[in-house]
């Protein structure tokens, strides 16, 4: 493949937020590699590479980073995305749940960055995006493995952050508030939200934000390639970059 592009490397990108990242760097001229357990389907870049492989399997990670090298020397930014929930209380979640969320939303951020690490150096200038999320600095109830998992991945941005400066890898932490995929229409069902119907629920949700809707996957991707992108995040490492429609900054008792 051609060099003169840049290359992204996307993990749950079959997912809303996944295939709202890879479309938008595919349309601003970067080469995507996509990573996801489930199939993409029709619609995945036709200069990309698309890797069905589940990163909560520490070999198939591996795997993932062979393939990537085999397709190009360098990486100029990694996007960690993949995630699942698990949606009990604590005293309900067994240790093979709990186990399952941190293998899935948080160990690969770790082991990605050991096997990516060689291929970011080479570019340069790159750039570690993590997806954490609004439940790492607040949350609610019955989704405490997943807020832990999150937690996690704030703790590690900024740890990777340090480590990586002096080779000139930039990592930040983007926090999605209410974004509307088919994660948080899965959610919906938790004892706090409100409403008979799905419609109804995310209708009471959106009003919890300040701006009054819930997000979109092309809204979370914007911040993600802001984050991504050297000529217009150069000075920014170790962040966590909140995109939550303002939810964050309401006080819970108003």
């Amino acid at each position: 493949m051609s060099q003169e592009k840049r290359v992204a490397l996307v993990t749950g990108s079959a997912g809303g937020i996944g295939r709202a990242v890879v479309s938008l760097f595919a349309e601003n001229e970067w080469t995507v590699i996509g990573v996801d357990r489930n199939e993409f389907g029709p619609g995945f870049p036709k200069d990309g590479l698309f890797i069905q492989k589940d990163v909560s399997i520490p070999e198939q990670i591996v795997e993932v980073f062979q393939e990537a090298a085999a397709f190009t020397p360098v990486l100029h930014v990694v996007v960690n995305n993949a995630a699942v929930q698990i949606h009990k209380p604590i005293i309900d979640t067994s240790v093979e749940e709990w186990d399952q969320t941190i293998a899935t939303n948080l160990r690969p951020t770790f082991i990605g960055a050991r096997y990516a690490h060689p291929l970011l150096v080479k570019a340069g200038k790159a750039a570690i995006v993590n997806v954490s999320s609004v439940h790492a600095v607040q949350t609610s109830a019955s989704i405490a493995a997943y807020a832990a998992s999150k937690g996690g991945i704030l703790a590690l941005t900024r740890a990777m952050a340090i480590e990586f400066a002096p080779d000139n890898i930039r990592v930040n932490a983007v926090l999605p508030g209410a974004v509307d995929t088919p994660m948080l229409r899965d959610s919906m069902n938790r004892e706090h939200m409100s409403g008979p119907s799905v419609t109804e629920r995310l209708d009471n949700l959106a009003k919890k934000t300040v701006n009054g809707r819930i997000g979109t996957p092309e809204e979370i991707a914007h911040a993600i390639y802001f984050l991504a992108d050297n000529d217009q995040s150069s000075f920014m490492t170790g962040q966590a970059l909140v995109v939550d429609g303002g939810a964050t900054a309401r006080l819970s008792t108003e």
